[in-house]
Order: C-alpha cells, then sequence, then structure tokens
C-alpha cells in the first residue's frame, strides 16, 4: 500500500454494500471510542471511553452504519505500521461483537506532510480536516448524507465533517453512550 497514490483504508468489508440508503455516524478514534493516549498503535495500549461500546450498539439498534475514521499519523512517524493499526481494529471489533455492536468500516489516514517514514510523508486529502475518508466511505455504501453526522473531539474533526456537507458534533468527554443517545433523539 505505501507505493499507491490511494490513501490506506481498512478492508473490514470488501466492496460496496446492497441495500437501503440509511444515515451513518462516522466516529472519530483516539478521543471519542477510546482513551487518547498518544500514538495508540497496539491493542496493550488501547482503553475504551465509558459508553463506547454501548454507544456503538445504539446506533447499530437506530438503523445507522457506523464508520470509523481516524488520522494515523503514527505510521508516517515511524510508530507503530499499518498492520498495528489493523491489529487494534480487529481487537475493536472483537469487543464490540461480544457486547453485540458492530463497526461497518473503518478508514484510517498513516499520511502526514512532516512524516519521517517516506512512503507516508506527504499530504492526503484523507487527512482530517480533509473529508476523503467519508467521502470514500459515502461512495462505497448506501449513506443518506442528509440524516448523517460525524462526532469527534478537535476541530479537525468537526472541519472534516463540514468538508464532507455532514454536521459534526464534537464529543467533550465523559459517557459516550449518554452523548450518542442524547444526540440521535434530537428531532431532525
Amino acid at each position: 500500500m505505501p507505493s499507491s497514490k490511494r490513501p490506506a483504508r481498512s478492508r473490514t468489508r470488501a466492496g460496496a454494500a446492497a441495500g437501503a440508503r440509511r444515515p451513518a455516524a462516522f466516529l472519530d478514534r483516539d478521543g471519542v471510542l477510546n482513551h487518547d493516549e498518544g500514538y495508540v498503535g497496539e491493542v496493550a495500549r488501547f482503553r475504551w471511553i465509558e459508553g463506547a461500546r454501548e454507544a456503538v450498539r445504539l446506533l447499530n439498534d437506530a438503523g445507522f452504519f457506523v464508520f470509523v475514521v481516524t488520522n494515523q499519523s503514527g505510521i508516517a512517524r515511524g510508530l507503530y505500521r499499518e498492520e498495528d493499526v489493523a491489529a487494534v481494529h480487529a481487537h475493536m471489533m472483537a469487543e464490540l461483537a461480544a457486547a453485540g455492536a458492530r463497526i461497518d468500516d473503518f478508514r484510517y489516514c498513516p499520511y502526514h506532510p512532516e512524516g519521517t517514514v517516506a512512503a507516508y510523508c506527504r499530504v492526503s486529502d484523507w487527512r482530517k480536516p480533509g473529508p476523503g475518508m467519508i467521502l470514500d466511505l459515502m461512495r462505497h455504501w448506501p449513506v443518506d448524507r442528509d440524516r448523517s453526522f460525524l462526532i469527534g473531539d478537535k476541530d479537525t474533526d468537526i472541519g472534516a465533517a463540514e468538508a464532507a456537507g455532514i454536521p459534526g458534533h464534537l464529543f467533550p468527554g465523559g459517557d459516550l453512550a449518554a452523548f450518542i443517545t442524547r444526540l440521535i433523539a434530537r428531532p431532525s
């Protein structure tokens, strides 16, 4: 993948999903689903945010696609590899399945213009605040853009949502399930 012109994407599900258009919840990873302890590139450092697994299940039960969109500049900085990100995502999927929940697909951006690994040292519209990861998911899944949103913990997350034409909601921390419950209970 490093030699390709296309940014990296997880292959949780291959190809486009068939079916009727559904709303999607685009979730940042570090700081929303798990504690952001700086470059979480290994399973041993992954710790769920309070209510995160329940929040994903709430979204699943409400009929949303659930997607993770995450900048992973630790790859460009040489702190971990794409295989390490895949292992963290597989761990997340296994723990979510045990809780009766699922993430439908993942996208991550390994690039950073100041990276130390030459193959990943570049500008990419997949890096938030660019909308590339969100737009790629919308191309591959039957997403109802008008009923979709993003939840992030940084202004760059909100910028990516705006650039993709969906609302962005800043997660202040705390219980993600309570935050999601209030968010999806709002009238559209």
